[in-house]
């Protein structure tokens, strides 16, 4: 698809910048090319100007992806494809555009990669509706961003944007070959969008909202659901109004070329203090919380009662201990505690920060990995027992109390 020559698309120079300032924070991987945001900034305003002049004009034409390969909780590997630098910014600039204009027509109980949503609401939302309903639908898309059908995205994409310059360049990214790690490209057969491209998760958004959030608010007006891009809850009232909702379910995807993964779709009693039905499955996993059957406390109250509610999971529990765990700096002796402290205490915050909403308790036991990995440090640092090196990082926080953020946040 190509524009009437002489017609300039409306793109402004400040937008690709801006598009730049975002994109770059977002992480250093390479493209296909192997230019680094060094060599791209040592001429930036050069490069920003080509990016801009070619996306204004109607010739810019992305390079293609390359394929990476990162492991999933299961022991499997996800395939991701990471564009250029310049294409990252080239997709940001239209990512932008469109999201200001469709964002809104979006569903309300969508919350993934959205403008003013975040993964917390998600998760809140999960863990009021299953106070509300019985029973959960936990479904998963089978290789979702593999399978996304083009033409069907495209008249998506058409119907929700008249501009013929946008459905141009989603055309352009749709197609984008496939670099393998061995060297050879794999040309798109007409589906899948690249998970790792910056407008990737808006083009899922926009799928999903045709297929089945429209479809839901339409078809089971009653029914309440939480989708967090292709992680999907549906809450039911009985397991036989799931095991109908999950029919229907997928029937409506095989009609828009996606299915359910069924090894990983399951239907779930939400039991509790006042839900006591023997049932096989009452626990679900959604952004790396689980929710199932915990004993709690009333505020005020001695006596525990039973509630179904969200806490980190065990698969989010182990991934964390093994990156503690495999941190190189441990075996490091020459270094001194605060570097350390500043290599972790990033991603410490962000383990806080995220899971401690609703985990503190357990985080805590989590955080404790961190120090054992201390001890055995100072053990080795100083030659010392674990019994006084105990008692030397006992005396260090004492003296730096803020030195790690989960001693500042009273983890430990």
């Amino acid at each position: 698809m190509d524009l009437p020559k002489g017609k300039a698309i409306p793109i402004e120079y400040e937008w690709v910048e801006r598009a730049y300032r975002k994109v770059k924070q977002g992480g250093k991987a390479v493209g296909i090319d192997k230019e680094s945001w060094t060599e791209f900034d040592k001429n930036i305003n050069d490069n920003l100007y080509v990016i801009w002049n070619r996306l204004t004009s109607g010739s810019y034409h992305p390079q293609g992806v390359r394929e990476v390969e990162i492991p999933k909780k299961d022991g499997k590997k996800r395939k991701l494809g990471i564009p250029t630098l310049r294409d990252r910014i080239a997709q940001q600039v239209v990512k932008e555009y469109m999201e200001e204009r469709i964002d809104k027509i979006f569903h309300e109980n969508s919350y993934g990669y959205r403008p003013m949503k975040s993964a917390h609401q998600a998760i809140e939302a999960v863990r009021q509706n299953c106070y509300k309903q019985d029973w959960v639908l936990d479904m998963d898309i089978k290789s979702f961003f593999d399978e996304i059908d083009h033409e069907l995205m495209l008249r998506a994409v058409e119907y929700l944007m008249k501009e013929k310059w946008v459905k141009m360049y989603v055309e352009r990214w749709l197609k984008m070959p496939v670099h393998k790690k061995d060297g050879t490209i794999m040309e798109k057969q007409g589906k899948g969008t690249p998970q790792g491209g910056v407008i990737s998760p808006l083009l899922a958004n926009i799928y999903l909202h045709f297929t089945l959030d429209l479809w839901i608010s339409r078809n089971l007006p009653k029914v309440s659901f939480v989708r967090y891009a292709d992680d999907i809850i549906i809450h039911c009232s009985s397991k036989l109004e799931a095991e109908k909702i999950l029919a229907a379910v997928k029937a409506r995807l095989a009609e828009t070329k996606l299915q359910i993964k069924e090894e990983k779709t399951r239907i779930v009693y939400c039991k509790d203090y006042h839900r006591k039905e023997n049932h096989e499955d009452v626990k679900f996993e959604f952004l790396g919380f689980s929710y199932q059957p915990r004993a709690r406390k009333a505020e005020g109250c001695r006596n525990t009662f039973m509630a179904f509610t969200a806490e980190i999971s065990q698969s989010s529990q182990k991934r964390i201990r093994e990156e503690i765990r495999s941190e190189k700096l441990w075996r490091n002796t020459r270094i001194e505690i605060n570097e350390i402290a500043g290599n972790f205490n990033p991603r410490i915050r962000g383990w806080i920060n995220y899971y401690g909403k609703y985990s503190k308790r357990t985080l805590r036991s989590v955080m404790m990995s961190i120090e054992k990995r201390l001890i055995k440090w100072i053990m080795r640092k100083y030659k010392l027992g674990h019994r006084k090196s105990y008692a030397k990082l006992k005396v260090i926080k004492q003296a730096h109390p803020n030195l790690f953020y989960h001693w500042q946040k009273g983890y430990c």
